[in-house]
Parts: structure tokens; sequence; C-alpha cells
């Protein structure tokens, strides 16, 4: 009996058109479509069988994606589900169990079950590795205890990737471990925060003797950092490193103002535009080329180049369209809270889009801090000083 050929874009695109035959996306419930398509090993087609995918090669995604939107299904729905989708999911295939991954892919990929990130304290932002949050073993599970803060989606998460200290007497990087937390565990507190544009995007998440028990830890106990990593990694590439077509994502804000409008044209504001849509075109080129990279393999720092790009871009564009648009730009939906979801940031007003970009430069790591890897990781610079690197983080001053 011989091995089955390996899959090619040929046999990808017919096995969509066979699951499409068999699941109509016109008439089949969206979650349930989603649901076969993971059983079909068609969600993440890189991923082992039984985790939504057939273990073949990550570059056959964009194959199938492309077959599955001609032949009518929409795509995977990323509203509410970035997390899940660009995060947690590759760090539990990376570092899952078996069981791990079959308790949570498919729900994560369904959308049934809404995820959130619990990384971020108010003392360890940027310096994430000097964490505070406290775990402490009792049997076969874990006693948590600490704050946590700027946690999007949290008031709607089911499930949340959560690093934690395990060993104060350990260097900041060594001594920390990482869970999944049941956000509907007694001792889980989540208060909103209201940010600069009106809204409570994300949270403060307060952590009151919540009990993990040990099989929701990803990794082995103080290798948290480097699971941590593949988290990071991943996010910056899910945060700016999706896929638009030319003049697509944010410049067309303005690209679209300045050919309906000629009246807002000065030569000033043209020569802007023009050096923002070559900027944005090059950096649209450029997350092309990461995407064929990570179609080889996981993703590296080039993504905090594209994500400092994307922050970058985005806050310039708005920016421009409020200076196009002057006192006409300054009018503002005021949501007074919470986001109504399914609203597009393309169809928020221009007070909105000038507000919400500020935080482009703060979330899923700050510009600085892409900056020291792009220097360190990329070019090869010499690596900044850091002195508390080989000090036990009880010891490190606060």
């Amino acid at each position: 009996m011989t091995d089955p050929a390996p899959l090619d874009a040929a046999a990808a695109r017919a096995r969509v058109a066979e699951f499409v035959a068999a699941h109509d996306p016109r008439t089949t419930d969206p979650a349930a479509f989603l649901g076969a398509r993971f059983d079909a090993g068609l969600a993440w087609v890189h991923f082992p069988e039984g985790a939504g995918g057939l273990g073949a090669p990550r570059a056959l995604q964009p194959t199938i994606d492309a077959e599955f939107a001609r032949l009518g299904a929409a795509p995977v729905q990323r509203e509410g589900l970035v997390i899940g989708l660009g995060m947690a999911a590759p760090t539990i295939l990376a570092f899952g169990t078996p069981a791990q991954r079959y308790r949570y892919l498919r729900p994560l990929y369904t959308g049934e079950e809404v995820w959130c990130q619990l990384f971020s304290e108010p003392g360890a932002g940027s310096d994430l590795a000097a964490l505070g949050t406290r775990a402490v073993r009792d049997g076969d599970s874990w006693i948590l205890n600490g704050q946590k803060v700027w946690t999007s989606l949290a008031h709607r998460a089911r499930w949340a990737i959560l690093i934690a200290r395990t060993d104060p007497d350990l260097p900041k990087h060594r001594g920390i471990s990482y869970f999944i937390c049941d956000m509907h565990s007694p001792g889980v507190e989540v208060r909103p925060l209201r940010q600069l544009t009106g809204e409570a995007e994300f949270n403060e998440v307060y952590l009151t003797d919540v009990r993990i028990a040990d099989s929701q830890r990803l990794g082995e106990p103080g290798e948290g950092w480097r699971v941590a990593q593949t988290t990071l990694m991943n996010e910056r590439v899910s945060i700016a490193g999706h896929a638009e077509p030319r003049e697509g994502g944010v410049i067309a804000l303005v690209t679209e103002l300045w050919r309906t409008r000629p009246e807002l044209r000065t030569p000033g504001l043209h020569d802007t535009l023009l050096r923002l849509w070559v900027d944005a075109e090059a950096a649209r080129l450029t997350k092309e080329r990461l995407r064929q990279q990570l179609a080889a393999g996981q993703p590296g720092p080039e993504g905090s180049a594209a994500k400092l790009s994307f922050a970058r871009i985005n806050q310039e564009v708005a920016g421009l369209e409020l200076d196009l648009l002057g006192g006409e730009g300054l009018t503002y939906d005021d949501w007074s809270f919470r986001r109504p979801a399914g609203i597009p940031f393309a169809e928020r007003v221009p007070g909105f889009h000038y507000l919400r970009t500020k935080g482009n430069s703060i979330e899923g790591g700050t510009s600085e801090i892409l900056r020291t890897i792009i220097a360190e990781r990329v070019l090869g610079l010499p690596a900044e000083p850091r002195t508390d690197k080989d000090t036990a983080w009880k010891d490190l001053p606060r």
C-alpha cells in the first residue's frame, strides 16, 4: 500500500470544491460551516490532522482561502476573534498537548469561544518580563493573584492566555509560566477602561485566588517566556500582516476623499498624500513578502517591522484626513461605552480614526520596543545594556 500523494494546489482546490458541494455556504449555518471546515482539515491546512489541518504545507492556505471565496463562502470573521485566531491558536499548536488542541482549537476557530490576552500589568508593559502576577502550585492546580491591564475583549472572553510569575527566585525571564485561564472562574473580575475615543474596548482584570488546573498550563513550568515569544511574534503579524489590495486599508480613507472632494485639495496636501500612498504601497508589498516567509515557517522579528510601519502610516493618514476636512472632520459619534459589534473602522467618523490610531503605536508592543527588536535581531546592532538579566526577580527594585 503506497502513501497518498502530497497535497498540491490542484488537489487543495478539489478538496474545497468537494467540501462546498456538501456544505452549501448559502444555506449552512455559519458556525456549522466553519466547524465542518475545521473537521475537514481546511481551517489551518498546516496544522495536524484532527486539529483543523492536514499537515500540508502552509503555502497552500492562500489557495484554499481563495477557492472558498470563489465558491461563495464568506471569509473567516476576525471581528472579536483576532486574539484567538492570531495568537492563542498558533501558541496552542506549538506548545499544547493533543488534549488541549482538541478542547480549544475548534470552538476558537468557529467563534463560539472568544479569547483574550492577560499579559501586560500596571508595572510591566514594555518590560513585560518584569510582571508580578503570582502563580503558586497547590497540588494539581495553581493559585493566581495579581492584576492585568489593557486587556482587549476581556468582557466578552471565555478563555485567556496568561503568563504569571511562578519562581521569584529566578531572573525575571526564567521564572514565568504560561497558562490558559477560564475567564468565568471565581476570583476573575473584569473592569472596563474608558480610552481616548470614549469607548471601552479593553479592561483591567483582577485575579484573586483564581485556581487554574495544571492541565491548563502550556509548556513546562518556568518556560513561559519562551512560550510567550510565540504569542508575541504572532500578535504583531495578526495586527499588521493581513493581506490588502492595492490602495486598501487605511490609505483608502484619504484617496477616496481626494477623488470625490476636489474642493479640499491643496498643493501641500497633495504632496503629503503622494508620500503616504507610496509608504502604504511599500508596506503592503513588504507584508506580502512577510506572508510568503510565514508559509515556510514561524513569524520572526520581521513582523515587528510590519507592525511599526502599520502604526506610523495609520496615524499619519488619520491626521491627513482631518487636515483635508478641516472643521468638518471634528464631528464625533460617541458610542458612549462599548463599541457596537460589527461596525468596521472605516465606517466610523474621521475624529474616531484620528483618536483610535493613536493606540496603534502602543498595542501589540510599543514602537520603541519594536525599534529595539529590529535593531538587535534584524540589523544586528549591539544590544542595549541589560543590567538586571541575571538578577533574581524578587531582588529587582520597584
